[in-house]
C-alpha cells in the first residue's frame, strides 16, 4: 500500500508516523547537494523560513539524472496513471525532460511536452513544444507555493484539448498558502487536491524534513530541528489523506 505521496504506508509508533526510506534519501541526497539548506530564508509570502529548497541546484548531468530518479520511483510506486508528461516554464521544462529520459530508461516511454512564456511568432509558432497534448497529462514541478504554475498549466493543457490529470513535485513544504497577502487554511497542495481536482504525488514532505532533522546521526542540526518544528507548528497544515 502507499500513502497520498506514493510512499510506503505503515503504523505509526507512538504517534510518530512511519519513517518513508525514499523520502529520507531524498532529503539527504538535496541536503549533500546545498539544495536544501538552514538559515533564515524569505519566501514569497514574506514569511522567515528556516530552510530554503531551490532545485535550480541540481545543476549537473549526474545531479538532474538523480533528481529524475527520485521521481520516477516515486511515480512507480504510487497509483498515478497518465499518458504523458508536461513541464511548465521554466524549472519544469528540465525536470520534465529528465523524467521522460528516466522512465525511458526503466522501459517506459512517454511522451514529452513543455510550454514557453511567450509564444513563438516565426517558424512553426506557437507556445507549446513537444508531442500533443493528449490524454492525462502529468504536469512536473519542483515546489507549489500557491498553485499558479499549475493554474497555467491547467488552461494550456486543456487549451489543447487534453486533460489535467495529476501533478509530481519534489517538496511539499504542507504550509498555509496565502490568498490576497492573508494565510489560507489550506496548503497549495490541498488547494489543487480539492478545487483544482487533481491528484498530487510529492518525493518529500516536510514531515520527512523533520524525521530526518530529528534522527540521533544528525545531532549537529538540532537548532534546526528546533526552528523548522516552531516553523510547522506555526504555518503548518494538518496532512490531506485525499
Amino acid at each position: 500500500m502507499s500513502d497520498a505521496s506514493g510512499g510506503p504506508a505503515g503504523r505509526s509508533v507512538a504517534g510518530v508516523p512511519p519513517q518513508d526510506p525514499l523520502a529520507q534519501e531524498f532529503v539527504q541526497f538535496a541536503v549533500d547537494c546545498g539544495v536544501l539548506r538552514f538559515g533564515e530564508f524569505k519566501t514569497k509570502a514574506g514569511r522567515l523560513s528556516p530552510y530554503f529548497f531551490n532545485a535550480g541546484l541540481f545543476d549537473d548531468g549526474a545531479r538532474l539524472g538523480r533528481l529524475a530518479q527520485f521521481y520516477a520511483r516515486r511515480l512507480q510506486g504510487s497509483a498515478l496513471q497518465f499518458d504523458m508528461i508536461f513541464g511548465p516554464a521554466y524549472k519544469g521544462i528540465p525536470l520534465g525532460a529528465a523524467l521522460a529520459v528516466e522512465l525511458a530508461r526503466m522501459g517506459r516511454n512517454v511522451p514529452f511536452a513543455y510550454n514557453r512564456k511567450e509564444a513563438k511568432d516565426h517558424g512553426e509558432g506557437g507556445s507549446l513544444v513537444g508531442a500533443p497534448l493528449r490524454g492525462r497529462v502529468l504536469i512536473v514541478d519542483d515546489v507549489m507555493s500557491a498553485g499558479t504554475a499549475v493554474r497555467e498549466s491547467i488552461a494550456v493543457i486543456r487549451a489543447a484539448g487534453a486533460t489535467p490529470h495529476a501533478v509530481v513535485i519534489a517538496l511539499d513544504r504542507q504550509e498555509k498558502a496565502t490568498e490576497n497577502g492573508v494565510d489560507s487554511p489550506r496548503s497549495a497542495v490541498q488547494y489543487v487536491r480539492s478545487e483544482l481536482g487533481l491528484q498530487v504525488c510529492s518525493i518529500a514532505k516536510l514531515a520527512d524534513l523533520l524525521q530526518y532533522l530529528s534522527q540521533d546521526s544528525h545531532a549537529a542540526l538540532a537548532a534546526d530541528h528546533q526552528r523548522v518544528l516552531a516553523y510547522r507548528q506555526r504555518y503548518g497544515v494538518d496532512d490531506d489523506p485525499s
